[in-house]
């Protein structure tokens, strides 16, 4: 996937808003306040960490060789996906779905997206 297609599914998400809070290489994806994704720029390939259920992501880190626990992150609760091709397109979008549904339901009623 690149970065390109990448970034516009992250900033099609309802509230989706971008940041760099950390650093002008680190691209931080966030709804209602909260992080539900990072993209490290200047990484060949492209790394994306992502908010993950604890049981699911150990499985996906079983499943794939290019998923590790997410890197400056609680890793119980992200995964650190490389963008190497080796995962398909269609996976890591429902990954991302994931971990925007994960923040929001965490979110206060008011701060939810209207449209999620």
């Amino acid at each position: 996937m690149d970065f390109t297609t990448l970034k516009n599914y992250l900033i099609s998400k309802p509230g989706a808003v971008e940041e760099f809070p950390f650093d002008t290489v680190t691209l931080v994806i966030k709804v209602g306040g909260k992080m539900f994704a990072l993209v490290g720029l200047n990484n060949d390939p492209l790394r994306l960490n992502l908010k993950c259920d604890p049981a699911k992501a150990e499985a996906l880190r079983e499943l794939y060789p290019a998923i590790q626990p997410g890197y400056h992150m609680n890793k119980r609760h992200w995964n650190t996906l490389i963008l190497d091709d080796s995962i398909a397109d269609e996976e890591i979008l429902a990954m991302i779905d994931d971990s925007y549904a994960l923040v929001v339901k965490g979110l206060p009623k008011s701060r939810r997206p209207a449209l999620f």
